[in-house]
């Protein structure tokens, strides 16, 4: 493989990787955004909610 071959095959790669870390953080966000909206309320299980008596 000849460099120029190589180095245009590294160039592809570097921008497929940023654009899937591009993809990740924005489902970050998203999730961060509506959890932020839900008011910040914790929803806690049953069992979370009976105190040993």
């Amino acid at each position: 493989m000849g460099p120029e071959l190589h180095f245009q095959m590294i160039i592809n790669r570097s921008a497929e990787l940023r654009e899937q870390a591009a993809d990740h953080r924005r489902a970050r966000e998203v999730e961060k955004a509506r959890k932020s909206q839900a008011g910040g309320v914790r929803r806690r299980s049953l069992f979370g909610k009976i105190s040993a008596a």
